[in-house]
C-alpha cells in the first residue's frame, strides 16, 4: 500500500482552526464565570462580541503569536516595551494584547489626537473668538465643532490636553483614528448640542465634550472587563482619573453661574460635559470593545447610531423652532 500524502500547512491551520473553534464551547462550559462576568452576558450576546484575533493568525500563517504572556517577554527595546504597555492599558484579553503587539506598526501614527492638541489653545478674551458657540450665533453651524479649540483659562485648557494625550493617544493607537476620532467628534458635537437644549442661553467653550467621550468609554470599559483588564494600579488611577473629572466638572458648573466678565452674556456651560459622557457610555463603550471587529455587525452600534441620530434632529429641529416658540431673550455675543 502507498503512503498517503501529508497535508500541506494551508490544510493544516484550517483544520487546526476547526478544532478550536470546536473546542471553544466546551471549554467555556467547563470554566465557571468569575462573578463580576455574570452581568457582561446580556451585553456580549448584543454586541455579537467574538475574537478573531487567535484564528486570524493560525490562518494567515505569518504571523506566530508566543505561548507566553507578553509581560514575559524579555529583552524588548524601549519602542517595544511601549507597544506592550499600550495593550495592556487598552484591551482586556490576551489574546488581542499579543495580537496587537505583534502586528503594531505605528504607520500611521496617533495623528488626530497629536494635532487637535497642538491646535487648543487659550485667551483672556476667550469669549470673543469667532469660534466659540453662542446662542444668538447658533446659524453659524461650525461654531457647534470649532469651539473645541478655544478654553475658558489655562486650568481648563491643561486638564483637557493632559487627558486627551494620556488617554486619547493610546486609544488611537490601539484602534485608530477613524474609530476615536469618530467618539471623539461625535462627543463634541453632542455637547453643543445638549447646550443648545437644556442651557439655552450659554456659549460653550473647550473639547471637554470629546475628552469626557473617550475617558468615560474607556473607564466603563475598564469596568465592564474589570477581571481581564491588566494595567498596573487600575483602581488607583480610575480614582484619580474620576476626582480630576469631578473637579474640572465642579469648576465649570461654578464658573457657569459666577459673575460674568462679559455681562449681560454669561460664562459657559457645563452641559457639554455631561453630552460628552452619554456618547462614551454608548457609541464609545462598543467601538472599544471591538477590538478589530465590524462594527457594522454589532447589534448595539445601530441600536446607539440610532439613538444619537435621533437626538441630533431633535436638537437641530429644537434649535430652528423651540427658541422663537419660547420667546426666549438671548444675551448679545460679547
Amino acid at each position: 500500500m502507498g503512503e498517503h500524502p501529508s497535508p500541506g500547512p494551508a490544510v493544516a491551520a484550517c483544520a487546526e482552526a476547526e478544532r478550536i473553534e470546536e473546542l471553544e464551547p466546551e471549554a467555556e462550559e467547563r470554566l465557571p464565570a468569575a462573578p463580576e462576568d455574570h452581568w457582561k452576558v446580556l451585553f456580549d450576546q448584543m454586541s455579537n462580541k467574538r475574537s478573531n484575533s487567535f484564528r486570524q493568525a493560525i490562518l494567515q500563517g505569518n504571523r506566530r503569536l508566543s505561548s507566553k504572556a507578553l509581560l514575559e517577554e524579555k529583552g524588548l527595546s524601549l519602542s517595544q516595551r511601549l507597544i506592550r504597555h499600550v495593550a495592556y492599558e487598552t484591551l482586556p484579553r490576551e489574546i488581542d494584547r499579543k495580537w496587537y503587539y505583534d502586528s503594531y506598526t505605528c504607520c500611521p501614527p496617533p495623528w488626530f489626537m497629536i494635532t487637535v492638541t497642538l491646535l487648543e489653545v487659550t485667551h483672556p478674551r476667550y469669549l470673543k473668538n469667532s469660534l466659540v458657540y453662542h446662542p444668538q450665533l447658533r446659524a453659524q453651524v461650525w461654531r457647534y465643532l470649532t469651539y473645541i479649540f478655544m478654553h475658558a483659562g489655562i486650568e481648563h485648557l491643561g486638564l483637557n490636553v493632559v487627558l486627551q494625550l494620556l488617554v486619547g493617544v493610546p486609544l488611537e493607537m490601539v484602534h485608530g483614528a477613524t474609530r476615536i476620532g469618530l467618539v471623539y467628534v461625535a462627543g463634541v458635537v453632542a455637547g453643543s448640542l445638549a447646550v443648545s437644549v437644556a442651557d439655552m442661553t450659554a456659549p460653550v467653550v473647550g473639547s471637554s465634550g470629546g475628552v469626557y467621550a473617550l475617558v468615560s468609554a474607556h473607564l466603563a470599559n475598564i469596568v465592564m472587563n474589570w477581571s481581564g483588564m491588566k494595567c498596573q494600579f487600575k483602581l488607583l488611577r480610575m480614582a484619580v482619573a474620576l476626582i480630576c473629572m469631578s473637579m474640572e466638572f465642579g469648576r465649570a458648573v461654578w464658573l457657569r453661574f459666577h459673575p460674568s466678565a462679559y455681562p449681560p452674556c454669561p460664562h459657559p456651560s457645563f452641559v457639554a460635559h455631561l453630552g460628552g459622557v452619554a456618547v462614551g457610555i454608548t457609541l464609545g463603550v462598543v467601538v472599544l470593545r471591538n477590538y478589530e471587529q465590524r462594527l457594522q455587525d454589532q447589534s448595539l452600534w445601530w441600536i446607539f447610531v440610532a439613538m444619537y441620530t435621533v437626538f441630533v434632529l431633535f436638537a437641530v429641529f429644537w434649535n430652528i423652532f423651540a427658541y422663537t416658540l419660547l420667546d426666549l431673550k438671548l444675551p448679545p455675543p460679547p
